[in-house]
């Protein structure tokens, strides 16, 4: 896996909207935030677009979008502006020969999961599931220092929760490779298609916002019978915000964690603030990476024999 240029100041930030239209900020309003920041900002025109209610512009707009981002040579990194849903709408649409031969760096999560999952594996380049550019005027010291250390490190970078927050060991042991993963429903529905994730010998992260408990159980269930928790060497979960039971007696969250960890006997990690929390962790994916669920430490090393800067 190659490792993108990190960012440093005066790059260009590429923006774009492959997903839902922006709601609630002026793209002006980030703009001057990243400029304030010390970034130059190039906007894409999906950033102004809506289409349906629930995207960004139609789908070939959007992945002209983000095609012309990557070959743009003044864009440094592309940055995505929210999640919401459409990602998997353009798979079919973008030419992923782009992004492999002028490779740079893709930020966002959620939604974005499904652009991560593709270009970790069909361009062999490392993304960042990272915090999306709509909520930056909301961004407290936490977040944007994760976010801005998991971009700018140039060897390594110690994963660290907010104050207050522990890593907490659901299985002891340690393993080394790649990250791979994100939203959970977005690795649902991968599967069976052609951009399917691929977790052998990878740390499998997952996230989730939003779900009852049970569909929680359902959706670990499916990734569990495609093979995924055999196939990958350890697991990290995320945050799940909101995911409650439906019904009173329903299992909570953890309980539900602590099964699949447990049935899957690998070295797992829970209670990473990653995912839909604030404050937010910032997780590079694709990276080499070592997991101590002895110590509870997650560990990111820039893949040195093929990094790009």
């Amino acid at each position: 896996m190659r490792s993108p240029k990190p960012l440093k100041k005066n790059d260009t930030i590429g923006i774009i909207a492959p997903a839902s239209p922006v709601k609630d900020i002026k793209i002006e309003d980030i703009k001057y935030e990243l400029n304030k920041l010390g970034y130059q900002v190039k906007i894409g025109r999906s950033c102004y677009l809506s289409y349906k209610g629930y995207l960004s512009g139609i789908d070939e707009m959007r992945a002209l979008d983000l095609e012309r981002m990557f070959l743009d040579k003044d864009v440094d990194v592309v940055w995505c502006i929210r999640g919401g849903y459409g990602c998997g709408r353009i798979l079919d649409l973008i030419d992923f020969t782009i992004i492999r031969d002028h490779p740079k760096l893709l930020i966002g999560f959620s939604d974005i999961t499904a652009l991560h999952i593709c270009i970790n594996q069909m361009c062999d380049l490392a993304t960042n599931h990272g915090i999306m550019l709509s909520s930056i005027k909301k961004w407290d010291e936490f977040t944007y220092k994760s976010i801005m250390n998991s971009l700018t490190f140039e060897e390594e970078l110690i994963i660290e929760n907010p104050p207050g927050e522990m890593l907490i060991s659901l299985n002891p042991g340690c393993c080394e490779g790649i990250i791979t993963g994100g939203n959970l429903s977005l690795l649902t529905s991968s599967l069976g298609t052609k951009y399917e994730i691929d977790t052998k010998e990878k740390i499998l992260f997952i996230e989730e916002i939003g779900e009852y408990t049970y569909k929680i159980d359902k959706m670990l269930n499916h990734l569990y019978l495609a093979k995924k928790f055999d196939d990958c060497i350890g697991i990290i979960f995320g945050d799940f915000k909101d995911c409650k039971p439906a019904y009173k007696n329903d299992e909570d969250i953890l309980g539900i964690l602590k099964e699949i960890a447990y049935k899957v006997d690998k070295p797992t990690l829970y209670n990473l603030k990653c995912g839909h929390c604030r404050p937010m962790v910032s997780l590079p994916l694709g990276e080499y990476s070592v997991l101590d669920c002895d110590k509870s430490i997650v560990k990111i090393q820039k893949n040195k024999d093929r990094n790009l800067s």
